[in-house]
């Protein structure tokens, strides 16, 4: 056999892709973020971090804050997980409240839930 010969043989495949199950990919449920209402934050800085972390108005993040304090909790942004988990996590990161009389260094409470 010459160089020439092996040159020209060619492999040609026929295969069909695997037909549809008809099952499609599972989509991620959004998320809420919750903040809980404690009696050392100052609405002041409840509105300034909900402004700062979610871009909401002042009038919005005052609707917001009045909900958290009058039931205890509430969602307060909802999205994908990540987005979520980032939110939470900046919500936590906003430093102390300044506008407290007395020092209040500890975090807003807030975590993630899954809505229905």
């Amino acid at each position: 056999m010459t160089a020439q010969e092996t040159i020209d043989e060619t492999v040609v495949v026929t295969t069909r892709p695997a037909p549809a199950t008809g099952t499609k990919p599972k989509k991620q449920p959004p998320y809420a973020v919750i903040v809980e209402n404690d009696d050392f934050h100052t609405f002041e800085y409840v509105i300034e971090v909900l402004s700062k972390v979610c871009g909401y108005s002042r009038q919005k993040a005052w609707l917001l804050a009045v909900e958290i304090d009058g039931r205890g909790k509430a969602s307060v942004w909802s999205g994908t997980r990540e987005l979520a988990e980032l939110k939470c996590d900046q919500i936590r990161g906003m430093g102390p409240d300044h506008f407290a009389p007395k020092p209040v260094t500890f975090p807003l409470g807030a975590y993630i839930e899954p809505l229905p």
